[in-house]
């Protein structure tokens, strides 16, 4: 498996992080997920209280926080200056404005070259929603996972305590939108990549399907 890079895309609730983690856990590969990255940089910029509809204002202090992500498939983790935010990043204010903050270009730019790095010379699955198209548009394999709305809502709502499949719905519905249509790496199935809907399928049927396609495509 020696430089293998499988590119894990697709939207929120569609089951990446389960199956990518899983998939890094049967062949023995680092992970590292994206979207926490995405989602530390928020944190961070709230936290200092950067005013969330300024771009300019975002995009001129986003050098400043270290964001360091392990890449063990058991125990993932993120930090911040030394801070453990893994809790933090996943609660409500962060969820609402990490699509605000990852629109503006600098940002991505920064993250996008912090991600290559730790790529490096593979043997990783890499989640998110631009892998394929561009971090890594020479992966190994490419999947974009996508499942119902009514799917995706109901495994996160399932995640979250305090919400609703109907809210969680909703508010998938808004970030899906803004992810799709911003002007910087949207979201999108990166060609060559092979679509897999979820929403009939059990994790374990998924993580044996992306195993098929590893040994098919090496």
């Amino acid at each position: 498996m020696a430089g293998l890079v499988i590119a894990m895309d697709g939207p929120s609730g569609s089951g990446k992080s389960s199956v990518s983690r899983g998939v890094a856990r049967a062949l023995g590969l680092r992970y590292l997920d994206t979207g926490a990255m995405y989602r530390a940089m928020t944190w961070w910029v709230l936290q200092q209280g950067v005013d969330l509809a300024d771009p300019a204002a975002i995009a001129a202090r986003c050098g400043e926080p270290r964001i360091v992500s392990g890449t063990d498939p058991d125990g993932p983790t993120i930090h911040v200056d030394g801070v453990d935010v893994a809790g933090p990043i996943r609660e409500s204010e962060v969820t609402g404005a990490v699509s605000a903050v990852a629109a503006v270009p600098e940002v991505r730019v920064r993250l996008v070259e912090r991600q290559r790095e730790i790529i490096g010379a593979g043997d990783i699955v890499v989640e998110g929603r631009d892998i394929g198209s561009v971090v890594c548009p020479d992966a190994t394999v490419k999947v974009y996972l996508t499942a119902s709305a009514e799917a995706r809502a109901q495994r996160r709502s399932a995640e979250l305590a305090g919400t609703t499949a109907e809210a969680q719905q909703e508010a998938m519905a808004r970030r899906d939108t803004l992810d799709s249509t911003r002007k910087t790496d949207p979201l999108s199935m990166a060609a060559g990549a092979v679509e897999l809907d979820t929403t009939a399928l059990t994790l374990e049927e998924v993580i044996a399907e992306v195993l098929r396609l590893v040994k098919e495509r090496t």
